[in-house]
């Protein structure tokens, strides 16, 4: 799986935790609670998401390295690596 398949997956996984964002306005830098507002809640969901999809465990000290698609496809595509 390649990272741009990866980040095509999280936003995936993004959407369907907040579907009322649209998936073509976010960009690699934007901010998952700051510019797209998703609330904890929203991001705990999805971090479970993640981890059901990817088979990976995503510790919370590790949430920061997830909050923009672009941290999220490097950090992913690092975990699934082995």
């Amino acid at each position: 799986m390649t990272q741009d398949d990866i980040r095509r997956a999280f936003l995936d996984e993004v959407i369907r935790v907040a579907p009322d964002i649209d998936p073509a306005a976010i960009a690699g830098t934007d901010h998952l609670q700051d510019d797209l507002g998703l609330d904890s809640m929203d991001v705990l969901n999805l971090v479970i998401a993640l981890s059901a999809r990817f088979g990976v465990e995503i510790p919370e000290a590790d949430y920061p390295r997830i909050a923009t698609p672009d941290l999220a496809a490097a950090y992913l595509a690092e975990k699934t690596r082995g």
